[in-house]
C-alpha cells in the first residue's frame, strides 16, 4: 500500500475510533509520527511457514551470576535449540514493579537485570523475536501515571478516573480485586481504573495523545527487531458505559490501525492477540483474515487437550476441531499448551459442561496445582484458570504410574500441538521437562509461579543430559519439531480436515494445496493399545512403517502418515 492509501486508511480508522469526537489534527499528528519513522532503517520479515516454532520464555528464565540474562539465554538457545526453535517470545522485558513483568514502568526501557537494547539486537541476529506489548495498562510507578497524579497537563487524560455517571454494571474482568483504586495525588486523592491490580493502571486510548504514544511504542518494537508483537490483554483496551468493556468496536479498529502501519513499515510483522475468552470472542480478532491480527491465541486447545488425555475420549476435541478452519493466506492460529499463565478454562464455555470443567479442577488440585477465579457480573465467582505445570496436569494418578508413561503422555499431548492448523508455541518449562515449582509458589504466594521456575544455566545444561525426565522430554520434543519442519503439509496456512475415528483416537488430515503434500495425524488418546481401520494409505514418517488401511497404536502412540 502506498503512502497516500495508508494515510487515507488511517483517517478512516481514526474516524471509526473517535466518531463524533474525531478532530482533523489527529490525522496531522499521526502523519508527523509516520514521517519520523520513515527516516528510520527498516529490516524486512520472512513469511511464516511450517518451520516457524515459537519458544515462550522470560528474559531471565536461564541465568548465570554476573552476566546479563538476555546474553545467557541467547547463548543457551543457540547451543541447544538452534535449528529447532525459530522464534523467541520474550515475555515483558521492560522495567516493571509487579506481576512478573506485566506492570511496565517504561515501555521503551529494557529491565537492567536482563540487559539492554544491544542484547536484544544481538538476540535478533540469531532468532526471530516476539515482544510483549502490555498495551492495556502501566505500572502506577510509570512516569505517565505519576504525571497524571501530579496533574501535569500532558497526562491529564492518560488514565480513567471513576465517573459516577458511568454504568459499570456489565463490566467483565478476570480478577476479584476492586475495579478502581485510590492514589495520593499532588492535589488530593485521585482514582484510576485497574482491571488487574492496584499496581496495574489501565491506559485511556480515548485520549488521542495516549493512542499516539501507544502507536509510537508498537512501531518502536517493530523497528528494534520484533518479527511478532503480542498484544497482551488487548480485549480490555476501550471502555464504554453500559457495556462489558471488552472487545469493543474501537479496540478492533485500533488493532486494524496498527496493522496498516506495520504492513506499511515492516510487512509480515505478526500481530498476535491474547484474549483469554470464549472461543467465538477470541477469533473475532482475526477480522476478515487480512486486516486485523495475523494470529490469535488458541485458548481452547490447552484445556481440551487436557480433557481428552484425562478422559481418554476425544469427542469434545474432535467436535470443536471441526469448527476450526483455514483463515486466509496470512492469518492463522497461535497454538500452545502451556504458558506463563495458567490453563485458561473460559474458552471451553459452550464446549465442556460444568461437570467436565469441575473434573479438570479436581484433577489439578489432586496433582498439586492451584485454581484461580474471576468475578462475575451477578456477584458470583467462577474458575478462570488452572495453575499447574502441564506435565503434572496430564498425569492420571491411578494409571500413569511410571516415568516412561508420563513422558509418553506429555509427548502425545504435544503431537496434537504440532499437528493442529496454525503455528506451534512451546513454553520453556515444557520443552525442558519441568514439573510443579512448589518452592516458587510457596515463597511468592502467587498461583502462577508454580509454572515459572527459573534455572541457573550450568544446572539446566547438565540436567538436559543427566536428568532422565528432562533429557527424554527435551530430546523427544526437539526431534518431533525438526521432523515437522520438513513437511509442508504442516504449513500454518495448509488446510485441515478432522477425521473422526471414534473417541479413542484424535485424527487430522493436513494438506498443502500448493505443494500437494498430505499428512494424516492419528493419536491413540487412551492408555491401552488400540487398532482402527480407516481408508488411509502411506508411510508413517515417525518410524517408516507402511500403513494400508489398518492403524495399530500403543498407549498414547501417534502416527504421521504421509500419502
Amino acid at each position: 500500500m502506498n503512502r497516500d492509501k495508508v494515510l487515507q486508511s488511517i483517517k478512516g480508522k481514526l474516524k471509526l475510533i473517535y466518531k463524533q469526537n474525531y478532530k482533523t489534527d489527529y490525522l496531522d499528528s499521526l502523519i508527523e509520527l509516520i514521517s519520523k519513522w520513515e527516516k528510520a532503517n527498516w529490516a524486512q520479515n520472512d513469511q511464516i511457514t511450517q518451520k516457524n516454532v515459537y519458544f515462550i520464555t522470560y528474559g531471565d528464565s536461564i541465568y548465570e551470576n554476573g552476566v546479563p540474562t538476555l546474553e545467557t539465554l541467547n547463548k543457551f538457545l543457540k547451543d541447544h535449540v538452534n535449528g529447532v526453535i525459530t522464534d523467541v517470545h520474550l515475555l515483558p522485558m521492560f522495567e516493571y514493579t509487579s506481576d512478573d513483568g506485566f506492570s511496565v514502568v517504561d515501555y521503551r526501557q529494557i529491565d537492567a537485570n536482563l540487559g539492554d537494547w544491544s542484547h536484544i539486537h544481538s538476540f535478533a541476529k540469531d532468532f526471530r523475536m516476539m515482544y510483549d506489548f502490555v498495551a492495556n495498562h502501566l505500572s502506577k510507578s510509570s512516569s505517565w501515571f505519576q504525571g497524571y497524579l501530579n496533574d501535569e497537563e500532558q497526562y491529564k487524560d492518560f488514565f480513567i478516573p471513576h465517573d459516577e455517571n458511568f454504568d459499570y454494571s456489565k463490566v467483565v474482568r478476570p480478577r476479584t480485586s476492586p475495579l478502581f483504586h485510590e492514589y495520593k495525588g499532588k492535589n488530593g486523592l485521585k482514582t484510576a481504573w485497574t482491571t488487574f491490580s492496584e499496581d496495574q493502571v489501565d491506559v485511556n486510548p480515548k485520549s488521542f495523545s495516549m493512542l499516539k504514544e501507544l502507536t509510537d511504542v508498537i512501531l518502536l518494537y517493530a523497528n528494534k527487531g520484533a518479527s511478532s508483537i503480542r498484544l497482551d490483554a488487548i480485549g480490555f483496551l476501550w471502555k464504554e458505559s453500559g457495556t462489558n468493556c471488552m472487545h469493543l468496536e474501537e479496540t478492533h479498529e485500533i488493532i486494524k490501525l496498527w496493522r496498516i502501519l506495520l504492513d506499511y513499515f515492516k510487512k509480515d510483522t505478526q500481530i498476535i492477540t491474547e484474549t483469554n475468552v470464549p472461543h467465538k470472542e477470541n477469533i473475532s480478532y482475526l477480522g476478515n483474515g487480512t486486516d486485523e491480527a495475523h494470529m490469535v491465541y488458541q485458548f481452547a486447545l490447552p484445556p481440551l487437550v487436557l480433557h481428552t488425555m484425562t478422559t481418554h475420549d476425544s469427542s469434545k476435541l474432535t467436535s470443536w476441531a471441526k469448527t476450526i478452519d483455514k483463515v486466509s493466506e496470512t492469518a492463522t492460529y497461535f497454538n500452545f499448551l502451556a504458558s506463563h499463565d495458567g490453563i485458561g478454562v473460559r474458552a471451553t464455555e459452550g464446549i465442556l459442561t460444568d461437570e467436565e470443567r469441575k473434573a479438570l479442577v479436581d484433577k489439578v488440585v489432586e496433582n498439586g496445582g492451584r485454581v484461580s477465579y474471576k468475578n462475575n457480573t451477578d456477584g458470583t465467582q467462577s474458575v478462570y484458570e488452572l495453575n499447574i505445570n502441564y506435565f503434572d496436569a496430564l498425569v492420571n494418578q491411578a494409571e500413569d504410574r511410571t516415568l516412561d508413561m508420563k513422558i509418553k503422555k506429555m509427548i502425545a499431548a504435544h503431537s496434537i500441538l504440532f499437528s493442529f492448523i496454525g503455528v506451534p508455541a512451546i513454553y520453556y518449562n515444557s520443552l525442558i521437562g519441568s514439573t510443579n515449582d512448589y518452592k516458587g509458589l510457596e515463597q511468592s504466594g502467587i498461583n502462577r509461579r508454580i509454572n515459572r521456575e527459573k534455572f541457573e544455566v550450568s544446572y539446566i545444561r547438565d540436567a538436559l543430559v543427566n536428568d532422565e525426565r528432562r533429557s527424554k522430554v527435551f530430546k523427544s520434543l526437539s526431534e518431533l519439531i525438526q521432523l515437522r519442519q520438513a513437511e509442508s503439509a504442516f504449513s500454518p496456512y495448509a488446510s485441515q480436515k478432522v477425521v473422526d475415528l471414534g473417541p479413542a483416537f484424535f485424527a487430522l488430515e493436513r494438506e498443502n494445496n500448493q505443494t500437494g503434500e498430505k499428512i494424516t495425524f492419528i493419536l491413540n488418546v487412551t492408555a491401552e493399545k488400540k487398532a482402527v481401520s480407516a481408508a488411509i494409505k502411506g508411510t508413517n514418517i515417525l518410524n517408516n512403517v507402511i500403513i494400508d488401511g489398518m492403524v495399530e497404536l500403543e498407549a498414547y502412540e501417534f502416527a504421521w502418515i504421509k500419502a
